[in-house]
């Protein structure tokens, strides 16, 4: 989404926003389908316009100043019956679901209340903000200050999605990801975790991160960083999956490495570790490979999440929906669809540790993921045998880990000490 200009860098008034839509040239009047595509975050524009569906792109642009009354989701229920062109057709309301245009987040966008204000009552704290050039660089009133780490980088991300947009608008990314899904489908992420538990007796499968660097610990690997070579380290060694960070400004990461792992004949299913914000990040996500991608609950507002959901699933892909706390995994579990489960061990605001986090959430609520069938992944913070067993006694299926293998000299063969015997591949 696109949050609305704060008063010296805090949520505005409950008051009508003002947008900066960045893919649109002009206004397009609502239900008006055009040669384009514009998906992105619902709570952008309070409903969601239109996705890829069975690998065709649907094309539907929707001005976001005209989205404020159930009228126009009626003009794009009604657009969705259209085909645009011989390889384009729009979703229909039961490839969106109704709930999502009679949500209450839609409700209270209506009314005028701040997207900021909306995600703040479901606990976010990130407040969201569309800006000309990174915080940083910004003097005087214009030089807002992050709250956290986290603020910091969802802030940057807008800003260089906006500017990817900008060079690859995202019909041309959808066809792109289109393209990709009809030359090699998406890998079953969730079938690999289950196939590599049973394989290694039961032992939590391994998501192994390919990550350059951190926020905190910067360079995890001084001398060689050659992703290709690590993710066929990872793979020969029993990973199950691998998760690539993309983010280049804070992780050094990039969309090249997770292209060049995929086309390096590696058979794992890839993670795009990211931070997505907006739908255009998934379609390009898939354009470049990626066969699942992360969902922050702490940065995602829940409309955004099921939303993300339903575009990942008409895409073929997974998506582990990463959460922290109690409350934002409470919300995560009233979201129907939730395949996959992420655990972070890690605050995303101070970027402390504490391994005891995975086994506090499953306790309170392991009975309603275990009934629910929902696969966790424990991530952050494990360095030995015996954080991946206080864990795998917690319940989980799989463990995300990056630091504790790329700091060693050789990464794949260190899987092995952290598991304290070897994985069968």
């Amino acid at each position: 989404m696109h949050a609305f200009r704060p008063n010296g860098g805090h949520a505005g008034p409950a008051t009508k926003p003002e947008y900066y839509p960045a893919t649109l040239a002009s206004p397009t009047p609502a239900g008006c389908a055009i040669s384009g595509l514009h998906l992105t975050s619902p709570m952008e524009f309070s409903i969601p316009a239109a996705a890829l569906v069975a690998g065709r792109a649907a094309i539907v642009v929707v001005s976001p100043l005209s989205l404020s009354s159930r009228r126009a989701a009626g003009a794009v229920r009604c657009s969705a019956a259209t085909k645009v062109s011989s390889s384009a057709a729009l979703l229909t309301p039961a490839d969106v679901g109704e709930p999502l245009f009679n949500s209450a987040e839609v409700a209270q966008w209506e009314s005028g209340k701040c997207v900021n204000a909306i995600a703040a009552a479901q606990g976010i704290r990130v407040r969201r903000r569309c800006r000309p050039a990174y915080p940083s660089e910004g003097v005087g009133a214009d030089r807002a200050v992050p709250r956290d780490i986290l603020e910091q980088i969802v802030w940057d991300k807008e800003v260089e999605v906006s500017q990817r947009k900008r060079a690859a608008p995202l019909h041309a990314v959808a066809e792109d990801a289109a393209a990709a899904h009809r030359a090699a489908p998406p890998r079953d992420f969730a079938a690999a975790l289950v196939d590599a538990r049973r394989r290694n007796g039961g032992a939590p499968a391994l998501v192994a991160e390919v990550k350059k660097a951190s926020p905190t610990r910067g360079l995890l690997r001084d001398d060689h960083f050659d992703p290709v070579e690590i993710a066929r380290a990872y793979e020969k060694n029993g990973a199950a999956c691998l998760s690539v960070l993309t983010d280049e400004k804070h992780f050094l990461g990039s969309f090249e490495n997770l292209e060049a792992i995929r086309n390096s004949g590696v058979k794992c299913p890839l993670l795009c570790k990211d931070f997505i914000i907006d739908i255009w990040q998934i379609y390009y996500a898939r354009s470049k490979g990626a066969d699942a991608i992360l969902l922050i609950a702490a940065v995602l507002p829940d409309l955004d999440i099921k939303y993300m959901l339903r575009v990942c699933r008409s895409l073929g892909m997974a998506a582990l929906v990463e959460v922290h706390d109690v409350m934002e995994l409470d919300r995560v579990l009233k979201i129907d669809g939730v395949q996959l489960i992420g655990i972070n061990n890690r605050s995303l605001g101070t970027f402390e540790v504490d391994t005891k986090n995975t086994n506090i959430l499953l306790e309170k609520r392991g009975d309603i993921i275990r009934k629910k069938k929902i696969m966790v992944v424990s991530e952050s913070g494990l360095f030995t045998p015996d954080d991946v067993a206080k864990v795998q006694n917690a319940g989980v299926s799989a463990v995300l880990v990056g630091e504790s293998l790329l700091t060693q000299e050789d990464p794949g063969r260190a899987i092995a000490g952290l598991f304290g015997k070897e994985l069968i591949h």
